[in-house]
């Protein structure tokens, strides 16, 4: 994978935090920074150039994985990898709206994240 490509994790379990950086190494990215909260993610792209967001839906703070994707992807164009143990619709169908590159249920496996992050990584 190429080791240029930097991530922002988006995720407020730290132990699943840990584990997509986890994963993430293994594929030879070592380029990412994490943040816990929706308001966070968005300060942190609007600081920082990302190739890539992994974001979780259910966030600590008012502004949920989605919206935070809406105010980013109104000033950028990052892929965003949804990451959700909430399989309620309707999350889906609000994701839908602004458009997603991936919608992924927990638990995740290295060989499914490995594959979605694969489609949008230049091969060397």
């Amino acid at each position: 994978m190429d080791s240029d490509f930097k991530i922002l994790i988006v995720e407020d379990e730290l132990v699943l935090q840990m584990m997509l950086e986890h994963m993430l190494k293994k594929m030879g990215f070592n380029q990412f920074d994490t943040a816990t909260k929706g308001k966070t993610a968005i300060e942190k792209c609007d600081e920082q150039e990302f190739d890539l967001i992994l974001m979780d839906i259910m966030l600590q703070d008012q502004i949920d994985g989605i919206e935070a994707y809406r105010q980013i992807s109104k000033k950028k164009k990052i892929p965003v990898i949804y990451i959700t143990g909430n399989t309620d619709p309707r999350n889906k169908e609000r994701a839908q709206e602004i458009g997603f590159h991936d919608y992924i249920g927990k638990p995740i496996t290295m060989s499914y994240l490995k594959s979605s992050i694969s489609k949008l990584v230049p091969s060397d």
